[in-house]
């Protein structure tokens, strides 16, 4: 029961974040032809370029679903269900929401709707990613890579996001390239304060149910972990510390396995700069 009703709650808040996504979409970027990031930027910038030279009028929405539709497959057979469901679910609901959501700017300053429309969109994306899913795009190529080859995935997003700087500026002008890169900037920003995006990390769990929290782990997650004998400091009762090197995406996941196994463990979450020596690549 308490699985089923995280769940729910999960679903709820990645509805949410998705018509947030739409709403900053057509209040603040699109009126003001500035691009957003990663798959939503692509997307605008199709639909503007097919409305400005083509007789096709597109919506945003549209596009970004279609250009989902290759990576969502994929996601499906490399990387789980639960993870490819929730971008669906994401990706249909900001389609949906962009399409009902009239593209009306609140602001004729295009900075207040570069900075808006940046901060509004990476809460919604942020929010999403903290709680175990993904907005679909960027996230899910994010994932195969990390499950696959353990490639960094800040290439990728930087390649994208360059292309995406340079359509503005050329199709937009480069004033608009400009509130672009702001509207690129904050995003990072704000997502980074919502939820870590470091490819790796390492969690330092401090237990008094070591066996019990090892077989949660392993029978949830393909991950080596290494267990030293500790002590409390006040206490003085024998304790099990857990270290385990993990990727962002696994992390909500471990910690739902913390909170059902041992609530009252210790964890500390840390970057990992560097990892030498055997890390899985594969399931």
């Amino acid at each position: 029961m308490r699985l089923l009703w995280n769940e729910i709650k999960v679903t709820c808040i990645v509805i949410a974040c998705a018509v947030l996504n739409a709403f900053a979409l057509n209040a603040f970027l699109i009126p003001a032809h500035i691009l957003s990031s990663g798959f939503t930027g692509a997307a605008q910038l199709l639909a503007a370029l097919a409305h400005q030279y083509t007789p096709l009028s597109l919506n945003t929405g549209v596009v970004l679903f279609l250009l989902n539709i290759p990576v969502t497959v994929l996601a499906w057979l490399r990387v789980g269900r639960r993870f490819t469901l929730y971008s669906m679910l994401s990706v249909l609901v900001t389609t949906f929401a962009l399409t009902l959501i009239p593209v009306q700017a609140l602001s004729g300053n295009a900075l207040l709707n570069a900075v808006f429309g940046g901060v509004i969109g990476a809460i919604g994306v942020g929010l999403t990613l903290k709680y175990g899913a993904s907005t679909g795009g960027m996230d899910i190529i994010a994932m195969i890579l990390s499950k696959t080859q353990d490639r960094p995935i800040g290439i990728y997003y930087f390649i994208l996001n360059g292309l995406i700087v340079l359509s503005a500026g050329f199709f937009f002008g480069w004033e608009r390239a400009l509130y672009t890169m702001v509207t690129l900037y904050v995003t990072s920003r704000v997502i980074d304060a919502i939820h870590t995006r470091y490819v790796k990390l390492t969690a330092m769990i401090v237990t008094e149910k070591g066996e019990e929290l090892t077989q949660a782990i392993y029978h949830r997650l393909v991950r080596g972990i290494t267990k030293v004998a500790a002590k409390g400091g006040y206490t003085g009762k024998d304790k099990d510390l857990l270290l385990i090197v993990l990727t962002r995406y696994e992390l909500y996941t471990l910690e739902r396995i913390i909170q059902e196994t041992d609530p009252r463990a210790f964890t500390n979450i840390m970057e990992t700069t560097e990892i030498v020596g055997f890390f899985r690549k594969e399931d």
